[in-house]
């Protein structure tokens, strides 16, 4: 397995050098019981309260960058404390990252109130996704009663629909975004015909084509004529 050191102290103090590296010295120990393959040592001094920190950052970064399976700490509270602990662990559990930890001699056990608090967050998640999708279905067919008709309107659907597609229909985007539909149900709605699209993407489209057809109108006078 691939892992992540992750040492922590509280404060920019001299003497809490000697912290550090008393906890990268045990973590590699840990590793090294497990068979791990250290991919990457993050150290810092900062408040564990804080979840805007450099080594944070950089450990998130890490993850997709090296394939990271697993993240070594010294006991939870090196992640963070308080609510930055919580985010933090709900972020790797998404990602499917395991915590091991010297306190506990293995993977991270934790509390009956974490486990109850991160068990509330995938739960609000769930529904928030339920109601986002629930949002995108009505724009869809307030798009459909107005007239659109994506059969006939997205291109490369048919033989070829499945395969990965760059390009971006600014047609559709405009026509969709005429039909009052926002720029994440128009997102969600290419990508379901196969457009790797995001929101960012549709919405920077859109600017674009509506700065060109400004443009072009400053190119014609009164009468039609350049």
């Amino acid at each position: 397995m691939n892992a992540m050191i992750y040492c922590r102290v509280s404060t920019t103090k001299q003497t809490q050098e000697t912290s550090l590296q008393r906890q990268k010295e045990e973590l590699e120990k840990l590793a090294a019981e497990y068979g791990m393959n250290v991919v990457k040592i993050i150290q810092e001094q900062a408040s564990g309260y804080d979840v805007e920190r450099e080594g944070i950052i950089e450990l998130l970064d890490a993850i997709k960058q090296h394939h990271i399976d697993v993240v070594l700490v010294q006991d939870e509270t090196r992640l963070g404390r308080g609510n930055a602990k919580i985010a933090l662990l709900r972020c790797l559990k998404k990602e499917g990252i395991r915590v091991y930890t010297v306190s506990h001699r293995g993977e991270l056990q934790l509390s009956e109130a974490d486990s109850m608090v991160l068990e509330i967050i995938s739960i609000v998640e769930e529904y928030q996704r339920k109601i986002h999708n629930l949002k995108i279905k009505r724009g869809m067919q307030r798009a459909v009663q107005n007239g659109y008709r994506p059969e006939n309107n997205l291109r490369n659907v048919g033989e070829h629909a499945g395969r990965d597609r760059k390009d971006v229909p600014i047609e559709e985007i405009v026509r969709l975004r005429q039909n009052r539909l926002t720029f994440a149900e128009i997102a969600a709605t290419l990508r379901s015909f196969g457009y790797d699209v995001s929101k960012a993407t549709v919405h920077r489209r859109y600017k674009e084509y509506e700065q060109l057809a400004n443009d072009e109108k400053f190119l014609y006078d009164d009468t039609g004529q350049k």
